[in-house]
């Protein structure tokens, strides 16, 4: 859909980046490294430094202690962290519990290495995991379960209630879970992150991911960390080392410094639910029904009052006559369900915002 918002000179509200820049302290952090020398590899798991700052910001989030040596590991990007995790434990005939709408790296990810994806349907409109149906699909190949909270492409999150029933789940058996947290700081109406890392049980077992592209709108520096148990590490390494060996060093510099600044975590989300608020606001007398998202800077819009198309033919019609992108929701399931429902992503200026308003609100 990027591809074709440039052909065709649309509004890019599809793929998921803003469209203004990282803090000034943090390009100012990266050139200042550069400047002091340190352009040549860092360690394979990442700056001591960041790492302690990692390690820093867990405990005081969620209350949770990792061994900066031992349990994380900078990585350029998220996609490889996740692709490292899946590689490092999934072998011949492994079965994966995936929920979908899902992230499209997660499959791929799976086959490549020989595993087999099991799914569980987080059903329109509310998006919410079927634990009963997750108990049934749970079986003694099941090797991993992936979850993502906030969850792209929904803009759902998991519950703290959620979270116990995963712990039930997989108590006494051998399942690691693999948690996409990404989208941990942009969250919104008083809601709680849920990180897997609150829950000793489930932390124990779990590699959990995280993006510096998302938290600092530097989605194209491709900068991101993993954490995990000392074992699960010392497995992920394995694989990673000959992925990419050692990320960005003076980026990692920057994020070392910048993390020391807490409260732009607080005020990430603040940010975007105005910009949500905003958007949907704009939107309240369109022919679209909408409920507001809950996380990550995503909104689902359902336009079965404007047009009976599938969604896809909807998304290019979109594109090619209106000139604005989205993401067709179906895209994320592998049977391409379609509920006509649209992503939009609103990490927008105010402008773009105002413009991709005044195209949607005329259909």
């Amino acid at each position: 859909m990027s591809a074709m918002a440039k052909e065709h000179d649309a509004l890019n509200l599809s793929q998921g980046f803003p469209d203004f820049d990282p803090p000034p302290a943090l390009i100012q952090a990266v050139y200042q490294a550069m400047q002091k020398g340190a352009n040549q590899y860092a360690p394979m798991a990442g700056l001591m430094s960041l790492r302690e700052q990692i390690a820093n910001k867990m405990f005081d989030r969620y209350s949770a202690q990792f061994d900066p040596e031992k349990e994380i590991t900078v990585v350029p990007g998220a996609t490889i962290g996740i692709y490292a995790a899946i590689a490092s434990v999934i072998r011949e005939n492994d079965e994966v519990l995936i929920f979908e709408p899902a992230y499209d790296s997660y499959v791929p990810a799976v086959e490549a290495n020989g595993g087999k994806a099991v799914f569980s349907e987080l059903k329109f409109p509310n998006y919410k995991p079927n634990w009963d149906e997750v108990k049934k699909l749970i079986t003694v190949r099941t090797k991993m379960i992936i979850i993502n909270s906030p969850h792209n492409p929904t803009g759902s999150i998991f519950s703290a209630q959620d979270m116990m029933k995963l712990e039930k789940l997989v108590k006494d058996r051998d399942i690691v879970i693999l948690s996409d947290e990404v989208y941990e700081h942009i969250i919104f109406d008083g809601v709680e992150h849920q990180s897997i890392a609150r829950f000793p049980n489930l932390a124990k077992r779990s590699f959990i991911v995280y993006s510096f592209g998302k938290t600092y709108h530097a989605t194209g520096w491709k900068m991101g960390y993993v954490i995990a148990p000392e074992e699960l590490t010392e497995e992920f390494r394995k694989i990673y080392q000959y992925m990419a060996f050692a990320c960005n060093t003076p980026m990692q510099h920057a994020f070392a410094e910048i993390m020391q600044q807490s409260d732009l975590y607080d005020e990430l989300g603040v940010l975007y639910c105005e910009k949500r608020d905003y958007f949907l606001q704009g939107l309240k007398n369109s022919k679209f029904k909408f409920k507001p998202s809950l996380g990550t800077y995503f909104q689902l819009l359902d336009y079965s009052k404007i047009s009976e198309s599938d969604e896809m033919e909807f998304a290019e019609w979109l594109v090619k006559e209106k000139k604005i992108a989205a993401i067709p929701v179906s895209s994320f399931y592998r049977k391409k369900d379609n509920n006509k429902v649209l992503r939009f992503c609103f990490a927008k200026n105010n402008d773009t915002l105002n413009r991709a308003i005044d195209i949607l609100c005329n259909l």
